[in-house]
């Protein structure tokens, strides 16, 4: 592993105790750069096409209604109820659990943090298993599991291997047809009240055990993911412990995780969001979410979008629909994140042409994957910057010092779609 910190070839000549401070204090605060880490996992993009054409809106506003139902009682947020539909488009790791390791296909997501198996190909006890006999259950927007905790060794690309990581055994499970599960990397706390019998007992993610059994130096994760306009691509990939430099342009720029609840249960930022120079949706709460597709805004501010580009509602697909014209015509979008600006460009801001059918839609038509989130703004929740939008930049999700990053990629203004 080759460990670098770029952006700080500065000449003092006769620096300043203060400077030399800031400095130190800067790179501290940066996860380290990877480059050809041995740990990181390929990520494939999947559309679930095993009941037809597949709804993205019903499943990421199922899934935004999950994330904002959190109560102050956590076994209660588990348990809400809250309309379910099949997973839609999963972003899938290949995992390997047990010694022989048996290999499961597990969704990456950043808005939970149990990881689980079993949906799919059954679990398979060797002799790392412990059947810890506690009861777990987690309810999502896009499905559920109930089933049994047990530990056992978990491996990670090229034979990383995590010992003793807590492992729910889904008994039952629903929403997740042509998977098995779900790695979650999402805050610790997310965990508390998914043991049924300990409600206020949290489970140490696959992230924080790779922290501390030496594996990785902070608790960091970097994500890369790359447009793609075909059904099944290996598009993206996970860095552990720091982020690869040959992922992205340019330097990464952070933001403090928010403070406004319930955004600050998940990767929760604070932003701004703009269409050319009008201000759509004024500072506030979001969360940075893996398992979104699209990028849903609040009510508000949707009425706002919609207005300014002209599109009409697609009753087929529930998504927003232009003609050639407004679409030349579209500007860019503008997350405005502390004191950076990330801007998806027109092609950004639509869905790939290529897969139009997947959504029961016309090969002809060009879908917005800008949507509601279904709320209005100020109800602690009000956007999230999913898929669709982390294809064009790269994220950083760093527990060790309460920041989310981003930084441009060479996909940033690619014209794929």
């Amino acid at each position: 592993m080759i460990i670098s910190l770029q952006h700080c070839s500065i000449m003092f000549p006769a620096a300043s105790l203060l400077t030399t401070l800031l400095l130190a204090l800067s790179i501290a605060a940066s996860p380290v750069e990877i480059r050809n880490s041995p740990i990181t996992l390929p990520i494939a993009r999947r559309l679930n096409t095993s009941g037809g054409s597949i709804n993205i809106l019903q499943h990421d506003q199922s899934r935004a209604a999950a994330l904002k139902n959190v109560g102050e009682n956590t076994l209660n947020r588990r348990t809400g109820s809250i309309a379910v539909t099949n997973d839609a488009v999963g972003y899938i790791a290949a995992v390997g659990v047990g010694s022989p390791a048996t290999t499961y296909n597990l969704i990456v997501d950043t808005g939970s943090s149990n990881t689980w198996v079993g949906a799919g190909t059954a679990y398979v006890k060797t002799s790392t298993s412990v059947d810890t006999g506690e009861p777990v259950e987690v309810t999502y927007g896009s499905g559920s599991f109930s089933g049994t905790e047990y530990t056992d060794t978990v491996t990670l690309g090229s034979g990383l291997t995590i010992t003793a990581q807590s492992i729910g055994v889904a008994a039952t499970s629903t929403g997740f047809t042509g998977v098995d599960g779900i790695i979650g990397i999402g805050p610790l706390d997310l965990t508390e009240g998914t043991l049924t019998d300990e409600p206020d007992t949290t489970i140490p993610t696959v992230t924080d055990n790779l922290y501390s059994q030496g594996i990785i130096s902070e608790i960091v994760v970097g994500i890369s993911f790359e447009p793609t306009t075909t059904e099944t691509d290996t598009n993206g990939e996970l860095t552990f412990g720091g982020t690869d430099a040959t992922k992205y342009t340019g330097a990464i720029a952070y933001t403090p995780l928010t403070t406004t609840y319930p955004a600050s249960y998940y990767w929760g930022i604070n932003e701004s969001i703009t269409y050319g120079t009008t201000t759509i949706l004024s500072e506030t709460a979001g969360i940075v979410d893996t398992g979104t597709t699209l990028i849903l805004i609040a009510t508000n501010a949707f009425s706002k979008y919609e207005s300014a580009t002209g599109a009409t509602l697609d009753r087929t697909t529930g998504l927003l629909r232009i003609t050639t014209a407004q679409y030349d015509a579209l500007e860019d979008l503008n997350f405005n994140i502390g004191s950076n600006t990330y801007a998806l460009t027109a092609n950004a801001q639509i869905w790939p042409r290529a897969l139009n059918t997947y959504l029961g839609g016309s090969a002809d038509y060009i879908y917005l994957v800008v949507n509601s989130i279904g709320t209005p703004s100020g109800e602690g929740l009000d956007f999230i910057n999913g898929y669709t939008f982390l294809e064009r930049f790269y994220s950083v999700f760093d527990t060790t010092n309460s920041q989310v990053g981003f930084a441009t990629t060479a996909y940033t203004d690619a014209t794929t779609n």
